[in-house]
């Protein structure tokens, strides 16, 4: 079970990291929306590199808890629009 939980954190830690370096801001600068997407931009960071320290002191539970958050920031402001993204392996659109 402990093999089965770091392969799912380590695929979720790629999975996060691609959707980040995909995840480009859709609204126009200097408007309302494009803080808003850098707010879940930030949010979605803060907890990728979360989940990095977890794996760094293998709390892997509260790793992959904090990829699946992250992730989840990125797909929902896909969904709203606020990210300019074509990967539907990655995000829901």
């Amino acid at each position: 079970m402990a093999a089965e939980l770091a392969e799912k954190v380590n695929r979720y830690e790629k999975l996060l990291n691609s959707a980040l370096e995909k995840a480009d801001y859709a609204p126009i600068e200097k408007s309302h929306l494009h803080n808003v997407a850098e707010d879940f931009y930030t949010m979605a960071l803060s907890y990728y590199k979360d989940g990095k320290h977890f794996m760094q002191i293998n709390d892997l539970v509260n790793a992959l808890v904090c990829f699946s958050y992250g992730h989840a920031w990125l797909d929902s402001g896909a969904r709203l629009g606020l990210f300019d993204v074509d990967d539907d392996s990655l995000f829901t659109i």
